[in-house]
């Protein structure tokens, strides 16, 4: 990944762009990466830009420091106007920040959990299309046991990755799950020591952004539609999907460097 600029330290949300990669860092290591709501206002922002930069062909989403993110900072104010012992977050609007965009983006997405993710944070990584995860982190999904529940997509995710007894188990139970465990239950892709996961991640990435982007793009649509659409439905979508695919660039570029036995170089028109 693209190194950090020399005022990375003021900035409590990074955005890099490199080689089609965007990479989200987010970087609050001195109170375990919680997002403030001036942070959830800019990773919304770096990745509705992201995912319009013709340029970027795929999004990391990591933390800095021990932790990836230990959810929502509540002790500031600046989300719901804070928390009191009479009244919560009445005003909390989470139609807008990071898990529900990420639902929308076309451009692939993959958290690299250098540490542990819990609460909001958890959501934040299972929002991602793809997750790798170091061998030290852990998956906290504490809610219950805060007297919430997961509010930004875990409980529409969790019953689509794990099936309802499990994710049941795990929601309700309020569990801690280790990268171990994590990777059993298929909540990550892959678990690697902690010092590899931003190669890790930087890879995976850099393998997504060597394919044509248009078809990769058209391939997450298709998956997100596919996900509450019946087989017949969801096959008409696939073909209007494939036509314009079908006119690009890439397509013609694909066909040749096959034939020709050369890497393509796909430019996403």
């Amino acid at each position: 990944m693209a190194s950090q600029p020399k005022d990375a330290a003021k900035q409590d949300v990074i955005y890099q762009v490199a080689d089609h990669v965007a990479t989200l860092t987010i970087n609050r290591p001195e109170v375990q990466n919680t997002i403030s709501g001036s942070m959830l206002d800019a990773l919304t922002q770096h990745l509705l830009a992201a995912n319009e930069d013709r340029d970027v062909r795929a999004i990391v989403i990591t933390g800095s420091g021990r932790f990836f993110c230990a959810g929502l900072d509540l002790r500031g104010g600046d989300i719901g106007g804070g928390l009191s012992s009479n009244a919560g977050p009445a005003n909390l609007d989470l139609r807008n920040t990071p898990p529900t965009v990420l639902h929308a983006v076309d451009k692939p997405t993959i958290c690299a959990l250098n540490g542990s993710a819990a609460g909001y944070g958890m959501d934040l990584a299972l929002g991602c299309d793809i997750r790798i995860m170091a061998d030290t982190a852990k998956l906290a999904a504490a809610f219950t046991a805060r007297g919430v529940l997961p509010e930004s997509g875990g409980t529409w995710i969790l019953p689509r990755l794990l099936g309802w007894s499990k994710a049941a188990e795990l929601i309700f139970t309020g569990r801690t799950l280790t990268a171990a465990e994590s990777l059993e239950m298929g909540l990550v892709s892959r678990v690697v020591p902690a010092a590899e996961i931003g190669a890790a991640a930087a890879q995976l990435a850099a393998d997504i952004a060597r394919n044509a982007p248009l078809a990769v793009q058209a391939s997450k649509r298709m998956m997100r539609m596919g996900m509450n659409e019946t087989f017949n439905d969801h096959v008409h979508h696939v073909f209007l999907q494939l036509l314009p695919l079908f006119r690009s660039a890439d397509f013609k570029e694909g066909m040749a460097s096959f034939l020709e036995k050369r890497p393509p170089n796909f430019t996403g028109k």
